[in-house]
């Protein structure tokens, strides 16, 4: 069975919508729980943060997986990217179990540990607890929506996500309003979309993918080391990255006893998500076609590619941030009414406009060089700007400075901004070509 080779934007409709039903998810929570009260707001992006924190084992096989499958598929040898989605669900569920269970049992401690804000810890707790326990199903929704992307088959896998956004809806609703049953409502809201999520991808992937039939194998041990060469380093990248954004989120839970800077966060957030949604899908479109592109050995082809989706991703980036900002009162209104928090968030999404050019940028380069087998020099650079202009930033402008939310910003749009001017220097010297995983 042939793979169905599909252009740059024929990837990245499906892909774009996909991701954002998937961050729709996240608003539709937001400004469910607003009529609840702040704290819960930002009691559920705290959470949601730290179970981040802790699924980054999942990357280790996912983000390998995807450079493995499309490099094989380019290549024609699509027995092999079904053993590498075999490994990747044997894998993410063993480990999505131990972490399920892990975190059921010490959500109190690791928000004890971290330092949350005594008004938002009952709820972040509640939340932590039901979501964390669940969190297998984020270990294995990825494994086969990658798969079914990687063979160019992009409608499912967002049918499956728009489904679990219809049904997270309407339990919401039931749960908060009816039910009464606050945080825990809009928890149990989206464990069981994620359930439904999960069970459409399987399905597809069993109806349309039969690359199980052909006859391609190699050792399971060098396919899953392949994956490892690659996943290890990314989940690496990640792993920093969230341990940076949590320090961060700690530096921000010190600002003020009540939450305020923490919450005006998650606002802020929540709204830039429509932005990094386009360029998420851009990188996870491009990456695909690197994928196909390299196992091919097409790197021209993949070189023009890559710049393509990174100047669209900067152009969009520039023009939704800067409609977010100037439009920020009126959109705020639907959360709050409270007017230093509106204007709090004004200022966020101002300075996010500069932050979501940077993270762009850096997003497209980034997965096209992990796909492409180039996976250790983004997690290097990683290592140095997260923690010297993320954290480093927070501390020096928003802690020693008194910026406090906005000092936060200024360090966060710093190390995406440097770090894309590195990943594209990299790009652009062509070492990514020697990194494949098919030798001839």
């Amino acid at each position: 069975m042939a793979p169905v080779r599909k252009n740059l934007l024929q990837l990245f409709i499906p892909i774009s919508l996909e991701t954002l039903c998937f961050m729709l998810t996240g608003m539709v929570d937001t400004m469910m729980l607003s009529t609840q009260s702040d704290a819960a707001v930002g009691a559920v992006g705290t959470a949601n943060t730290y179970i981040g924190m802790f699924i980054i084992m999942f990357n280790i096989i996912s983000a390998g997986m995807i450079a493995v499958m499309t490099q094989y598929i380019g290549a024609g040898k699509i027995g092999i990217a079904y053993q590498a989605r075999q490994i990747g669900a044997v894998f993410n569920a063993v480990v999505g179990i131990l972490l399920s269970v892990f975190l059921y049992q010490f959500s109190g401690s690791i928000l004890e540990i971290v330092g949350v804000a005594p008004l938002l810890f009952s709820y972040a707790k509640t939340y932590l607890q039901i979501v964390g326990s669940a969190c297998f199903l984020n270990a294995l929704i990825p494994i086969f929506s990658s798969y079914l992307r990687a063979f160019g088959h992009t409608k499912q896998p967002l049918f499956a996500t728009l489904s679990a956004n219809i049904l997270n809806l309407l339990l919401n609703a039931f749960f908060l309003f009816v039910m009464k049953w606050g945080v825990a409502g809009v928890a149990l809201a989206t464990v069981i979309s994620r359930i439904a999520n999960l069970l459409i991808v399987i399905i597809c992937s069993k109806l349309l993918v039969h690359a199980k039939e052909s006859p391609e194998r190699m050792k399971n041990t060098e396919v899953l080391g392949q994956i490892i060469r690659i996943g290890l380093p990314a989940a690496l990248e990640t792993a920093l990255y969230n341990i940076a954004m949590t320090i961060t989120i700690a530096f921000l839970n010190q600002m003020d006893p009540n939450g305020l800077n923490v919450t005006a966060r998650s606002y802020a957030m929540q709204i830039a998500n429509f932005s990094y949604c386009v360029g998420a899908a851009l990188a996870s479109a491009n990456a695909i076609m690197t994928g196909w592109y390299v196992g091919a050995k097409e790197f021209d082809a993949c070189d023009r590619s890559t710049k393509k989706a990174a100047i669209i991703g900067v152009l969009v980036a520039t023009v939704l941030e800067s409609i977010f900002a100037l439009s920020s009162p009126y959109i705020m209104q639907l959360f709050t009414d409270d007017p230093v928090m509106i204007a709090l968030v004004g200022k966020l999404l101002a300075i996010d406009i500069v932050l979501e050019i940077g993270r762009a940028s850096n997003l497209v380069f980034v997965q096209a060089l992990k796909t492409s087998g180039d996976s250790v020099y983004p997690t290097a650079v990683a290592i140095v700007f997260m923690f010297l202009c993320m954290v480093g930033g927070t501390y020096f402008f928003g802690i020693r400075l008194g910026l406090l939310a906005v000092g936060a910003y200024i360090g966060m749009a710093s190390d995406e901004c440097v770090r894309a001017i590195f990943m594209f220097a990299r790009w652009q010297s062509g070492k990514w070509k020697e990194k494949g995983l098919i030798k001839q």
